[in-house]
C-alpha cells in the first residue's frame, strides 16, 4: 500500500474509521477516498456496486458497522443482523468484482464462543456457543470472516480479517443507551460529579472481566496488517491484558473525580463472562499496541470534556 494508492475507508466517522483516516493523513496518503452515510448508503447494493465502479479503490478498510453495547444489542438484535450482512455484503462482494488489491474487515472479539478457554485463540472460532446477549451481531461478523475466506479461496482475492477486544478512544460513543461499558462509565461518573450525586450504579455483578484497546492502537495494527499480513485466517488484536468491570469503574472514578459510591444493579446482565484475547501471532509479526488503559481513559475522558463544554 503506497502513499498514492487510491484506499476507501468505508465508516471514516466511526470511532475505528476516523482513527484510520486520520492516521493515513498524517502519514501523507495522499488518495483517500470517504464518504459519509447520506452520500453513500452501504446497506444499498446498487449505490455500493455504482460507487466502486466508479471510483475503483485499490484497498479498502471495511470499518462500517452497526455497533453498540449490551442494551442495544438487546433491542436491535434485527437490525445488527440486518445492518451488518447488508454493509459487509455489498461491500466484499464489490471489492472482489472490481478488483481491490486488497480488503481488510473488521470483526470483533464477540465472534468467540461465550466459554471460550481465556486467553481467547483465533483457532476457538465456532467451537462452542455465542454470548446470547450479542448473538445477531456476532453472526453477522462471523459471516463476513467466512465471505472473506471463501472469496479468497475461490477467486483468489487478498481479503484480511482482524478481531479486536473492545475498543473505546476520542470519539467514542457516550450515549448511554447504546453505548459500550467504558464510555458509559465515563459519562455515569462525569455526570454523578457534576450533579453530587451519592452513587453510581453500574449493570450487572462487576465481576466480567473485559481486555480495553485504545482506537489508535488498533488503526495503526490497521495500517500494519494492510502492509504486513495476507493470510485467510482470522488474526486477533488485543492489549494483552483485561480488567474486571468493577476495577474499571473504580479506575473511572480516581480519573473523573467522582467521591460517590458504586453500587451493583445485579437485575442487568453480566454478557461474557471474560473476553481476553490471544494477541501472540499479531504481535509475533512486529507489532504491539502504544497506549497503556490509564493514559488512554484519561485522553478519552479529556476529549469527552472538550466535546461537551
Amino acid at each position: 500500500m503506497q502513499r498514492e494508492d487510491k484506499i476507501y475507508i468505508a465508516g471514516h466517522k466511526g470511532l475505528v474509521g476516523s482513527s484510520i483516516f486520520n492516521i493515513l493523513k498524517q502519514s501523507e496518503f495522499i488518495n483517500i477516498i470517504i464518504k459519509t452515510r447520506q452520500d453513500l448508503d452501504l446497506t444499498n447494493q446498487e449505490a455500493v456496486r455504482s460507487f466502486f465502479k466508479k471510483e475503483k479503490p485499490e484497498y479498502v478498510f471495511l470499518a462500517a458497522a452497526k455497533v453498540g453495547g449490551i442494551m442495544a444489542n438487546l433491542k436491535g438484535p434485527a437490525e445488527f443482523i440486518y445492518k451488518n450482512l447488508a454493509i459487509q455484503t455489498n461491500v466484499i462482494h464489490q471489492a472482489y468484482i472490481h478488483n481491490v488489491k486488497k480488503l481488510l474487515f473488521l470483526g470483533s472479539s464477540c465472534i468467540y464462543p461465550r466459554h471460550a478457554p481465556q486467553s481467547m485463540q483465533e483457532k476457538h472460532l465456532l467451537t462452542g456457543l455465542l454470548e446470547p446477549t450479542n448473538e445477531s451481531y456476532a453472526i453477522a461478523k462471523i459471516a463476513g470472516i467466512k465471505m472473506c475466506q471463501a472469496y479468497n479461496r475461490q477467486y483468489g482475492t487478498n481479503f484480511i480479517s482482524v478481531m479486536p477486544a473492545n475498543l473505546y478512544g476520542p470519539g467514542d460513543n457516550f450515549d448511554l443507551n447504546n453505548s459500550h461499558v467504558l464510555p458509559a462509565l465515563i459519562r455515569k461518573f462525569h455526570e454523578a460529579k457534576i450533579t453530587d450525586k451519592p452513587y453510581v450504579e453500574i449493570w450487572g455483578s462487576g465481576r466480567p472481566r473485559r481486555e480495553f484497546l485504545y482506537v489508535d492502537d488498533l488503526a495503526e495494527a490497521c495500517i500494519f496488517l494492510m502492509h504486513n499480513y495476507d493470510d485467510s485466517d482470522i488474526i486477533n488484536i488485543g492489549a494483552g491484558k483485561d480488567i474486571s468491570v468493577m476495577e474499571l469503574a473504580v479506575v473511572i472514578k480516581e480519573i473523573v473525580g467522582y467521591q460517590g459510591e458504586i453500587k451493583l444493579d445485579r437485575s442487568k446482565p453480566d454478557g461474557m463472562p471474560r473476553k481476553l484475547l490471544d494477541s501472540s501471532k499479531i504481535k509475533s509479526l512486529g507489532w504491539k499496541p502504544k497506549i497503556d488503559l490509564r493514559t488512554g481513559i484519561n485522553k478519552t475522558y479529556k476529549w469527552f470534556l472538550e466535546e461537551n463544554k
